[in-house]
Order: C-alpha cells, then sequence, then structure tokens
C-alpha cells in the first residue's frame, strides 16, 4: 500500500499574492518546490502526496500541473475553478483531461459571506463535479460548519473532505461548539476529514502533544478510521513545528490501531477518496 501525505503545498513565494503570509509567518516567506519536500517524504516512509492550491488561479493549476508532471511522487492536485462561472460545465470538461487534477478547493475560510457555500452558482458549480468525478476539499472555519452541512446535504453523491479538521480553536481550548458541529455533519457518509492543520491552530511556540488528543478523539469517534486522512500542510506547518512533530502527534495517537487501520489514515482512504 502507498503512505500518501495528503495535504501539502508548493508555492513560488510572491508577496503580492501571497499576502496571506504575513510577517508572523516570516519562515515560509519564500519558494518551496517538490525539491524540498521530497527528503522529508523519504525519511517518513511516504511514497507520494497530494498538492493542494494556494492561490486562487488558472495559474495555479498550469503550476501544479507542470510540477506534477516532473515529479512522480506527487500523485493527485487539488487546484481551483470558479464554482460560479456560466461556463463551469465546459471548463470542467477542460480540466478533466489532466489525469492528475484530482479535484478542487475554494478558500471558503476567508469569504466575508460565511454562507458563500449557499449562493445558487456556489451549488451549481459543485453539482457539476459529480459530472466529471471530482473531487472536493472543504477550508473553513468552524463558524462555518453548519452551513456546511446545508451543502454537503444537497450533495449526496459528491465526496467532500474537511480540511484541516474545521480548524477548531485549539489554542484557547475552545472545543464544544466545534465538537457539535462537526459531529453532526460526520454523520454523512460521503464526506471525510484530513488530519492536518493542527499545529497552527495551537500556540505555536508552546503546544504540547496532549493539545490535540481532545480533537482527534472527536473526529475519530464521528469519522471512524475509514474516513480521516493524514495531511502534513507543509510548509504552513513549519511555522509552529517540524514536519517530524506534525507526524509524530498523529503516529503517536494513532499507534494502538490495527495495521487495516493506520494504512488507511495513511494513504489507503486518500487513494480512494482521490482515485489515486
Amino acid at each position: 500500500m502507498q503512505r500518501i501525505d495528503a495535504h501539502q503545498h508548493f508555492w513560488k513565494f510572491d508577496p503580492v499574492r501571497d499576502a496571506w503570509i504575513d510577517d508572523t509567518m516570516r519562515v515560509i516567506q519564500r519558494d518551496f518546490y517538490p525539491t524540498d519536500l521530497k527528503p522529508l517524504l523519504e525519511q517518513h516512509g511516504f511514497d507520494g502526496c497530494i498538492s493542494v492550491q494556494a492561490d486562487q488561479s488558472q495559474a495555479e493549476n498550469d503550476f501544479l500541473l507542470s510540477l506534477a508532471n516532473q515529479y512522480d511522487f506527487i500523485e493527485g492536485i487539488v487546484g481551483w475553478v470558479d464554482l460560479q462561472d456560466d461556463n463551469i460545465e465546459e471548463r470542467l470538461a477542460q480540466l478533466s483531461q489532466f489525469p492528475k487534477l484530482k479535484g478542487f478547493r475554494h478558500v471558503l475560510q476567508s469569504e466575508p459571506q460565511r454562507d458563500f457555500m449557499l449562493r445558487p452558482a456556489f451549488q451549481r458549480g459543485i453539482g457539476a463535479l459529480q459530472l466529471f468525478d471530482f473531487a472536493y476539499d472543504v477550508l473553513i472555519y468552524p463558524d462555518q460548519l453548519n452551513f456546511t452541512r446545508l451543502l454537503i446535504e444537497s450533495f449526496p453523491a459528491q465526496r467532500f473532505v474537511i480540511d484541516h479538521l474545521a480548524k477548531p480553536y485549539i489554542k484557547n481550548k475552545n472545543i464544544e461548539g466545534w465538537k457539535r458541529d462537526i459531529t453532526s455533519l460526520a454523520k454523512y457518509d460521503h464526506v471525510y476529514c484530513k488530519v492536518s492543520g493542527m499545529v497552527t491552530e495551537a500556540a505555536w511556540k508552546d503546544w504540547e502533544k496532549a493539545d490535540f488528543r481532545p480533537y482527534l478523539d472527536v473526529i475519530l469517534q464521528g469519522f471512524g478510521t475509514s474516513r480521516l486522512m493524514f495531511g502534513s500542510d507543509w510548509p504552513v506547518c513549519t511555522v509552529a513545528g517540524t514536519y517530524t512533530e506534525v507526524v509524530d502527534i498523529v503516529q503517536d495517537y494513532f499507534s494502538g490501531f490495527s495495521i487495516e487501520e493506520q494504512n488507511a489514515l495513511y494513504g489507503g482512504t486518500a487513494s480512494k477518496f482521490y482515485n489515486l
């Protein structure tokens, strides 16, 4: 079975385009390429990765596809497309010619309209994804979980995965509202969750492994082992820890699980979800 890091990013740093990488994240204000990631994957026994968009443009798709053509270990790409485009089906038909393009993501967490995903035009775009068997990555904050539940209820045949546990408030140890809402969403079998992005939601320089256990308990109970997939969120994770530390948090928690369950977490579920 292939071991897959199901969530990471590449970019050629542009301070204007990448303004979200502010001075508090100075450590990642530089270029990150496959040659930077490959040694880390090899060190931790990963065979490949899923590269996820960090910019909302067709240029981002072109950039990631060019890297995937050069490096076989990039198993799949989650790109970006304007789901509200009047010609979305035609656009997806064009993009479906690229075998490594597995799905799409919109940066919903940053939309001023918190229920942006319920816009009729956006939902029409989500409906079009099914026609071409594309997956959809959901990037949200906890205040958007209930809106997202309404979205996924409307598309029972669409594969959804929640990125970064929907970014719970780990730093403040505020768990109850997030726990209630993500548990409600996890009841839908076509929704998965990435075990990723946790260290950046904690106190960056002052977290302990124990801080993450209550949140891992919740997603394990909600999604079970068959709908969880590990992702490093490299290089974003390096603002709060190393690649090794991110792996160790998850490895420690799941160390007592069966080989089959661990195989699912570290690649089997991602392979199935993204049709690798």
